[in-house]
């Protein structure tokens, strides 16, 4: 269901079927990109070694969204703000298709 703002809720679902984490987002995408950011990062960005399956469900409709997500890390931009770490994580993922609740 969409906010008032546009934003959608995606809730991630685990391996056993649970449901944990929220992200939101415009699109699926985006949400799908918080939740990558979460994983265990590889070193940098040539050392990635797997991806991981990352399934959200939109909020208050039976669809599922898969994606395969990977996370890496990174040294922090030169005009990134001195409070910063020096390394942050990015992410991306890959659509894999939708796939629909039975319940």
């Amino acid at each position: 269901m969409v906010r008032e703002d546009g934003k959608r809720n995606f809730v991630l679902v685990e391996n056993d079927g649970t449901e944990s984490s929220v992200f939101s987002g415009s699109y699926p995408r985006q949400a799908a990109l918080k939740a990558a950011r979460r994983l265990h990062p590889a070193p940098s960005q040539d050392d990635i070694d797997g991806h991981a399956v990352l399934k959200l469900r939109e909020r208050g409709t039976d669809k599922v969204h898969v994606y395969h997500g990977w996370a890496w890390m990174e040294a922090k931009d030169e005009d990134a703000p001195a409070w910063m770490d020096d390394f942050v994580t990015r992410s991306n993922v890959s659509k894999q298709g939708i796939e629909h609740r039975d319940e």
